[in-house]
C-alpha cells in the first residue's frame, strides 16, 4: 500500500516523521512543521484520512509497515525521530515494536493501550445512532473545540469529517479501540517520552502507565492543564518540549536535573515500599504520578509561557 505523504525542510537534516490522530490528517502538524524547517520532515495522512486512498482499509499494523518501509526509503543513514499523537501514537507503538532499533527517539502522545472490550461489542449499533452527527455542523464545532482546533482550521475539519465513510469510523474506532501493547515493545531501544493531557480520560492516564512500566527506556510525564491534543493547544509549548526531547534527552527548563529527579524519586519510592513491606504492610496501589512527572502546558496558548520544570505529584 502507498503511503501518502508530504516533505518539507532540509532533506540532508535528520528526519521527523509527524503521524497525525484519528479524525485529522497532516494538517494537525502545521505548527510543528513550520518550527522544525531545519530537519527533513515527512508528514503521512493515514489510510482514509486526508488526501490518503480511500480505497485502502485503515489498520493500525498495515500502516506500521508502511511508514517502516517510508523511513527505510527516506533514511538514509540520517537519525530518525517520530511523533505521534494519539492513533497515530498506537501506529509509532507498533512501528517500534515491528523494528525496534528503527528511530533514535520517539514521543508518543495520548496513546490507548487497553484494549475495550464492551465498547468494540457495542461500536457498530453505536456508529449506526451517531453516524449522522457527524454531519452536522454544530456537532463538529463541539468536536473541534475538544481536540482544540482552532476557527483558522475548523473548515478543514468540518470538510474531511463530512466526508468520511461509516464503515471508515467503524474500522478506525474498533482498530483504536483494541490496540494492546505489543509483546516486543520491551524490546524498543530508542529514548521514548510517553505524554498525556492531565484532564485526559483515566483509561488514557492509565495506557501512559502501561507504556511507562512496559519499556525502561520510556519516560512518563503528565502535561498539566492539557486534554486531548497538547500540540494544537499550544504549540509553543509542545515545539520546545519535542526539541528539547529530541535533541537533548531533556525536558524544557530542567537544567539538566531531570535524570537526577529521576534517580532520586525512585529511590525514594524504593525505600517506601521497602519500609512497607519491613512493617507487614502490602504496597498500595501505587498512584498514576508515581510513574511520571507533571510539566506544565499553560493551555490555553500563551505565546510568553515558559514551562515550569518537571516534578513529582505527591
Amino acid at each position: 500500500m502507498k503511503i501518502n505523504y508530504l516533505e518539507y525542510g532540509d532533506k540532508s537534516a535528520p528526519v521527523i516523521i509527524f503521524i497525525h490522530g484519528g479524525g485529522v490528517s497532516g494538517w494537525m502538524w502545521d505548527q510543528q512543521v513550520a518550527y522544525f524547517s531545519s530537519y527533513h520532515c515527512i508528514v503521512p495522512d493515514l489510510p482514509e484520512h486526508g488526501r490518503a486512498d480511500n480505497n485502502e482499509p485503515f489498520s493500525i499494523r498495515t500502516s506500521a509497515e508502511n511508514l517502516i518501509s517510508l523511513i527505510k526509503e527516506k533514511a538514509n543513514g540520517k537519525k530518525v525521530y517520530v511523533i505521534g499523537f494519539s492513533l497515530g501514537a498506537q501506529v509509532l507503538i507498533q512501528m517500534l515494536s515491528i523494528k525496534p532499533d528503527l528511530v533514535e527517539a520517539a514521543i508518543i502522545n495520548s496513546a490507548l493501550v487497553r484494549p475495550n472490550r464492551a465498547m468494540t461489542m457495542w461500536m457498530t449499533p453505536l456508529i449506526k445512532l451517531s453516524y449522522p452527527l457527524i454531519k452536522w455542523r454544530s456537532f463538529s464545532k463541539l468536536q473541534a473545540r475538544t481536540l482544540y482546533i482552532s476557527d483558522s482550521y475548523f473548515e478543514k475539519y468540518y470538510k474531511e469529517s463530512r466526508q468520511i465513510k461509516r464503515e471508515t469510523l467503524l474500522r478506525v474506532l474498533m482498530e483504536n479501540m483494541s490496540f494492546p501493547i505489543p509483546d516486543t515493545f520491551c524490546k524498543v531501544r530508542a529514548r521514548i517520552l510517553i505524554t498525556v493531557g492531565q484532564k485526559e480520560n483515566n483509561m488514557m492516564k492509565k495506557s501512559a502507565i502501561d507504556l511507562v512500566k512496559a519499556n525502561p527506556n520510556c519516560t512518563g510525564i503528565v502535561l498539566e492543564n492539557a486534554g486531548h491534543g497538547v500540540s494544537l493547544a499550544n504549540p509553543v509549548f509542545f515545539n520546545n518540549l519535542a526539541e528539547s526531547w529530541l535533541e537533548k534527552n531533556s525536558l524544557p527548563d530542567a537544567k539538566g536535573r531531570f535524570k537526577e529527579i529521576m534517580q532520586l524519586f525512585h529511590k525514594n519510592m524504593e525505600q517506601a515500599v521497602r519500609k512497607m513491606m519491613h512493617n507487614g504492610q502490602k504496597p498500595k496501589r501505587l498512584h498514576f504520578y508515581s510513574f511520571c512527572y507533571i510539566i506544565r502546558a499553560n493551555v490555553p496558548v500563551c505565546p510568553s509561557h515558559k514551562c515550569a520544570y518537571p516534578h513529582k505529584i505527591n
